[in-house]
């Protein structure tokens, strides 16, 4: 379990992090979510021991994380930007995990080389970004990580490889219970692999939902009645967004879709469907319901 409270972290005038409190549970995967400036790498780079909080506390496992060794080979960080070192090839970048890393393991190492058919011979500066993230993740995955963090993960990976490494994600979360704590700034990316998502701007969560209650609770409605369209909605639904397109009205309202169901067709409407939200659409009306600007924060 990742735990961080009250914690605080500026450089020279700019506050990176503020205030910030998460919780990760075990076996979880959270999507931090932001544009960019907005924090996330920082809080990343905080948790992964690589930089000290000014103020508050980062544990995994009721341990603090900075300048312990025993914490930081439990911890897999990919950063946007992967790091390797200089002229080696992937298959000395493994001799070198496996020199620094007790849970290496090369049976893995080899199942991941093969699945994504990589040439472990050739130096990795030579490989484009896409070729790099796929080795990152071959060599972090190697490890057996108790904690992933990923920052911007997809980013220069194709459809089909997206696709494998969040397979192999889920995978290693449902059998190892993994934790992983996910930064982007793109919804739909991480859409299909969180359990819960929060949004940083400038350095603050601003909210954090489980999805499954945002999706549950969350509806499209397009309605239309012979004549003016009636009070369909009561204590029991939340109007979120209204307009209208001719004679079809659209609504976007929280609460419990049987109830809103049953009260609609009472009207006898002729026409009544619920259609389904994008992560992003939700985000952007519980946003707009708080007073931000979902669009221009994860833009």
């Amino acid at each position: 379990m990742i735990k961080i409270r009250n914690v605080q972290k500026s450089f020279e005038d700019i506050e990176a992090v503020e205030s910030m409190n998460i919780t990760v549970n075990k076996g979880s995967i959270y999507g931090l979510l932001g544009s960019n400036g907005a924090g996330k790498t920082t809080l990343l780079k905080l948790i992964a021991g690589i930089y000290v909080q000014d103020d508050g506390i980062i544990t995994i496992d009721e341990m603090p994380v900075y300048e312990n060794s025993s914490i930081k080979q439990r911890i897999i960080f990919i950063q946007d930007i992967p790091y390797f070192l200089p002229q080696y090839t992937v298959k000395q970048m493994a001799q070198f995990y496996e020199s620094i890393y007790p849970t290496w393991d090369q049976n893995r190492f080899e199942e991941l080389v093969k699945s994504f058919n990589m040439d472990i011979h050739k130096k990795v500066h030579k490989f484009s970004k896409g070729l790099q993230r796929q080795a990152a993740f071959i060599l972090g995955l190697s490890n057996h990580p108790d904690v992933l963090l990923l920052d911007e993960p997809m980013d220069g990976l194709d459809p089909v490889m997206r696709k494998k490494v969040k397979s192999l994600i889920i995978e290693d979360v449902a059998l190892r219970e993994m934790t992983v704590l996910i930064s982007s700034h793109n919804l739909r990316e991480v859409e299909d692999l969180c359990e819960t998502v929060g949004i940083m701007h400038k350095g603050k969560l601003i909210i954090e939902k489980e999805l499954d209650d945002l999706k549950s609770d969350t509806h499209k409605i397009q309605v239309a009645f012979n004549g003016p369209t009636p009070h369909i909605f009561s204590e029991y639904a939340k109007i979120l967004h209204k307009e209208k397109r001719g004679s079809v009205s659209l609504f976007i309202v929280k609460g419990n879709e049987e109830e809103i169901t049953a009260n609609i067709r009472k009207h006898h409407p002729v026409i009544f469907d619920i259609l389904p939200l994008t992560l992003e659409e939700i985000f952007i009306y519980e946003m707009g319901d708080v007073g931000y600007a979902v669009q221009n924060i994860l833009g």
